[in-house]
């Protein structure tokens, strides 16, 4: 096992990667695509038209995917 960046293993920090995109993933798909909330993107006031839910939802995706990676490699 080689240590990451951080200094940590990837037997520790695989599941939480997997744990914390996958928890993210099901809320940002339950409140954009099953309660169809619009998610505001707040770093430039509110007023910007981001499609945060997707962009959301990408970023969990590869958090999953890179947490899986790291188990398998």
């Amino acid at each position: 096992m080689s240590p990451l960046l951080a200094g940590f293993t990837a037997w520790l920090v695989a599941p939480l990667a997997l744990f914390i995109g996958s928890v993210g993933a099901v809320s940002v798909f339950k409140a954009v695509y099953l309660d169809k909330r619009e998610l505001k993107c707040a770093c430039v006031g509110g007023d910007s038209n981001v499609p945060l839910g997707f962009v959301s939802l990408t970023e969990n995706l590869f958090m999953i995917f890179a947490g899986l990676w790291m188990f398998f490699r």
